[in-house]
This record gives structure tokens, sequence and C-alpha cells, in this order.
């Protein structure tokens, strides 16, 4: 990557960037800071602070409430910390050494803060499939789900959500470090890098959520079928399945779709990459991974919005009750 930095290629890239500036072939931040390019990291700097206060409110929520203590949001609030420290780590340093840096000057630090990138953005993927996981016993096997997905359950996938990542994030850093020695293209370290850590950090786990996801909504369309045709439902009551129906339909198409949308871009165009061989605009790949970092942002709407009992939880810490009384037994609705 860093020998197809040529003076072309730094003019073009600094001509689609509106931070950096090329200066006889050296590639650096510019010292004439445009209004597009401060309005564009007072943008991301906002997405970085919704993310953490986002994330700051679920952490709190279920540490500080004991009717929240339960295996469910045990993994909520384990997916939260993990976003949470992407809004800390990972977004203040792509902001300052943004992947148009790292793409031409690759040194020690870009190699860290790649392998943070992938280590907790793998954690929360992660995390993902594991809720989706505990909403398949939730909604499929409401009888046996307590027995299945039980305190030491919960902490193997939560055990399991932290040290897969960790692991792809140090072959990631150490096939880096590797790729450093080659003299050319280093085809082997760079399917190692990016095919196999596309396939453990996203397919496999999207092939996981849709497949449970896709059995979840059959599961739940056949009980409304076999509560209608049982209890024998007049047409208004059926009428308010359909709509019971199609609002369970909407919500796993948001889950779903917000998932995808952030990161299905970003992974294939790594996983096709090194097939073609077309070198990737740099301006391109930066969107995309600031479009993956964004997910971590939603994921508070997303998994927990959706309960009255955290919106309510919300309530009490932003108004500041929770730091006037005891509250920590509170019933939330």
């Amino acid at each position: 990557q860093t020998q197809r930095g040529t003076d072309n290629g730094f003019n073009a890239v600094s001509d689609l960037h509106p931070c950096y500036e090329s200066d006889n072939g050296t590639y650096s931040f510019t010292s004439n800071f445009s209004i597009s390019c401060v309005s564009l990291y007072v943008f991301l700097g906002g997405l970085s602070v919704v993310t953490i206060c986002g994330n700051l409110l679920v952490i709190i929520s279920v540490s500080y409430f004991k009717q929240l203590h339960v295996a469910t949001n045990f993994l909520i609030l384990s997916l939260a910390v993990a976003d949470l420290l992407v809004g800390v780590v990972v977004f203040p340093f792509s902001m300052v050494f943004t992947v148009t840096s790292c793409w031409h000057h690759e040194g020690l630090f870009c190699k860290v803060r790649g392998g943070f990138d992938v280590t907790l953005s793998t954690a929360s993927i992660l995390h993902l499939c594991c809720i989706s996981i505990d909403r398949y016993y939730a909604v499929c096997q409401p009888l046996s789900y307590k027995s299945k997905v039980n305190d030491r359950v919960t902490g193997m996938m939560i055990l399991m959500s932290w040290a897969v990542p960790l692991l792809i994030g140090i072959c990631i850093i150490i096939a880096g470090f590797n790729q450093g020695k080659c003299e050319e293209s280093c085809l082997i370290d760079a399917l190692i890098s990016t095919t196999l850590a596309c396939i453990f950090s996203f397919y496999i786990p999207v092939i996981i959520m849709l497949s449970i996801y896709l059995k979840i909504f059959l599961v739940a369309k056949r009980q409304a079928i076999s509560i209608q045709i049982t209890t024998g439902l007049t047409k208004k009551s059926g009428t308010t399945v359909s709509k019971r129906e199609r609002k369970a339909t909407k919500t796993l198409a948001i889950v779903l779709g917000v998932f995808l949308l952030c990161w299905a871009p970003y992974f294939l165009c790594m996983i096709f990459q090194p097939i073609t061989y077309n070198v990737t605009p740099i301006a391109v790949i930066e969107t995309l991974n600031w479009l993956t970092l964004s997910n971590s942002m939603l994921n508070p709407f997303i998994y927990a919005f959706f309960y009255s009992w955290f919106r309510s939880a919300f309530k009490m810490i932003i108004s500041g009750k929770v730091f006037w009384g005891n509250l920590e037994n509170s019933k939330l609705l």
C-alpha cells in the first residue's frame, strides 16, 4: 500500500480529503483548515459524544437498577461496554489518524489502532449475535428459556464475545508486522489479515443472526396463527394479531437492516479487494469505516430504547433523580 503513494496518488487523495495536503510527496494534515474540514471533525466528534453518552446510559441503568439484573440485560451491558470503548478509543484516534493517513504511513500506532478497531468492532458484532441467540430461546422455547440461558451460559457467551475478538485483533497486528517485512504484495498475509478476519468477524455472525431472526419470525407467526385458530378470534382481534405481527416484523427489520447497512458495505469491499487487485479509493474506505463505527452509536437506541423499562431508567438518570435518592429498587415500567 505504501509503495503506491506516488506524488500523483497523494495529490489525488488530497483533492478528495479536505483535511490533508501534499508537499513534495509528503502527505500530512493541512495547516490551513477549511470550513469543510472543521465541519467534518465537528460532525465526527458529535458522533463520538453521542456514542459515549448513549452506551453510558445503558451501563449505568443495568448496573444501578436491580430490576434490570437479569441474564439478558447483562449481554446488553457487555455490548454497551464494547460500544463505549469504540466511542472512547477508536473514534478519537480514527479522527486524528484516519484511514487516509495510515493508508500511506503504516507504523506501530496505525497497526495498534487497527487492532483496537477490529477487536472492539468484532466484540460488538459477536454480542449482537449472542443477543439474537438469547431472543431465540425466549421466543421459540419460552418454557425452557430460564434453564438453558442461565447466568453460567450468559457468562460463557460474554467471555466468548471478548476472547474471540481479542484473538482476531492480535492476529491482525501480527499479520500487519509480517506484512511490513515483505518486499512486494504479500498476498498470503493480506488474505490472512482481511479475508479470514472478514469471515470470522462478520460473515459467520451475520449468517447466524439472519438464520436465528428468520426462525424467530416464522415461530412468532405460527404462534399467532395457532392462537387465532384455537381461541376463535373475531375479525377485530385478528386485526390486532396482524398488527402485532407487523410490529414484530418491523422491529426485526430495523435490527437487521441497520446492522447490515452499517457493516455489509465495508466487509464486502474488504473481501473483494484482494481478489480483484483493484485499489479502492481511500475516500470510499474512510467513509465505509466510519459507517461501521456508527453502528456502535445506534446500538443503544436499537437494543435499549425499544424497552420501556430502559426508557424509564434513562429518564431517572438524565433528570438526576438517582443522585438524590435510593432508587435502585424502583419499579421500572
